[in-house]
């Protein structure tokens, strides 16, 4: 899935994508994607085995102290999309999540809202 995901990131997002690696483990399973973005910071994208659980973390914290996050850890229970969340700006400004569960559509979305934050970041 991960290859799919890159090319994906290449060839649809390629203005706000500068370089993309898998990360893994000594095996050579990778365990999770990460785009660089074109201001110095980047997109990790988990998928787990079954494809059941996720997480896409734009980590922002080094260049503008912020952080966004959709994943369903079952770790919120009183978000009314549960197990789905969303920090938006940081580890404790949770809110609800309409991701969709197909992680090429997930991918779009998430890289959608990253070239719009970026483009109203530099109004």
């Amino acid at each position: 899935m991960y290859n799919t995901l890159i090319q994906i990131a290449q060839t649809e997002f390629a203005d706000i994508v500068i370089k993309t690696e898998t990360i893994g483990r000594r095996s050579g399973v990778a365990l999770k994607l990460r785009l660089h973005i074109i201001d110095e910071t980047n997109v990790d994208v988990w998928l787990s085995p079954d494809l059941n659980r996720y997480s896409y973390h734009w980590e922002q914290r080094a260049v503008r102290g912020v952080l966004h996050r959709h994943d369903n850890a079952p770790d919120h229970p009183q978000i009314a999309t549960f197990p789905k969340h969303f920090h938006n700006g940081s580890e404790d400004a949770l809110e609800s999540s309409y991701i969709p569960d197909d992680p090429k559509q997930a991918l779009r979305l998430v890289l959608i809202f990253v070239r719009e934050k970026l483009r109203t970041s530099q109004r």
